[in-house]
């Protein structure tokens, strides 16, 4: 059984989060630019068995897409194109980041931490990982 990789997608950065290969946990995996998700993932796929992404569907409170939609949408395609054996799954993503950031108060992070993007991003995009496993008992 392969893994299930989530992606919070950013214009400039973009948060991974992984299961184990049992799918039963989700861990915050990095943060990367953007512009390096494609080449990253190539490289990914080929030593790691991922059967199935997952990516942050952003909604506003009344349930229509965000704005971010525009250029998440570009993205899939591209997505599309290079892994097409690859499923792609949209997953609602509203309040990832305040949860994100609420885990992380949580945890004891010292401000300066909670203050990095990069980490906000890679805890959003593990939010979204367990929420869609959790979606799927």
């Amino acid at each position: 059984m392969g893994r299930i990789l989530a992606i919070d997608y950013g214009r400039k950065r973009t948060g991974l989060a992984v299961t184990d290969t049992l799918r039963i946990t989700a861990n915050p995996l990095l943060t990367i630019e953007t512009k390096d998700i494609i080449p990253w993932l190539t490289d990914y796929f080929s030593h790691e068995p991922v059967d199935e992404v997952v990516i942050g569907h952003p909604t506003q409170m009344n349930g229509q897409d965000s704005e971010s939609m525009n250029y998440i949408r570009p993205f899939m395609g591209l997505f599309k194109k290079h892994f097409p054996e690859k499923p792609i799954t949209m997953y609602d993503e509203r309040f990832t980041s305040v949860l994100a950031h609420q885990a992380m108060l949580a945890g004891g992070m010292k401000k300066k931490d909670r203050q990095n993007k990069a980490v906000v991003d890679k805890i959003a995009a593990c939010i979204i990982l367990e929420d869609y496993l959790q979606s799927k008992l």
